[in-house]
C-alpha cells in the first residue's frame, strides 16, 4: 500500500513541473532572423525546390558592367545526375541596397544532359541594377 502514496505524490510532482515551464513573458517580441526565409536576399545563386537542390549547383558566377552601365552575369549550372534533367532559371536584378528594381528575367527552360554544365547569360534592363539573385526550380 506504500506505492500509492507515492506514486501520487510523483504523478503530482511531475505534473506542476510541467506547467511551471509554460510561463511565457508577455509581448511584443522582436522578429526572429532566420536563413529559411531570407535565403534569397542574402544569396546570388538560389535553388527553390528539393528536386533541384539535389540534382543543379552552380559552378561559377561571373558578373560585368557593360559601357552603358548595365550589369551582365553568366552562370555555369551545373547537372549532378547521370540523367538528363530539365529546370527553369531566370534572374532578379536589385539595386544596390538589394531591392528589386521591377527587372526580372522570365523563367526559361534549361535542359542538361547528364553532368553536364551550362552557362547561362543574364543581362540587366536598365543601370540601376547592382546585384541580383539567380533563381532555379524544377521544370513544369
Amino acid at each position: 500500500m506504500k506505492t500509492k502514496p507515492f506514486l501520487l505524490l510523483a504523478t503530482t510532482s511531475a505534473v506542476l513541473a510541467f506547467f511551471a515551464g509554460c510561463a511565457t513573458e508577455p509581448g511584443p517580441f522582436t522578429p526572429q532572423d532566420t536563413t529559411k526565409y531570407t535565403i534569397e536576399n542574402t544569396e546570388k545563386f538560389v535553388l527553390l525546390d528539393k528536386p533541384t537542390q539535389i540534382s543543379v549547383t552552380c559552378t561559377g558566377l561571373k558578373e560585368r558592367e557593360l559601357p552603358d552601365g548595365r550589369i551582365e552575369v553568366v552562370a555555369n549550372v551545373k547537372n549532378r545526375e547521370n540523367r538528363r534533367i530539365q529546370v527553369q532559371i531566370n534572374c532578379v536584378f536589385k539595386d544596390d541596397q538589394g531591392f528589386a528594381t521591377g527587372d526580372e528575367t522570365p523563367f526559361q527552360t534549361l535542359i542538361l544532359a547528364e553532368n553536364s554544365t551550362e552557362a547561362v547569360r543574364f543581362t540587366a534592363m536598365n543601370s540601376l541594377a547592382k546585384k541580383y539573385t539567380i533563381r532555379v526550380r524544377q521544370a513544369r
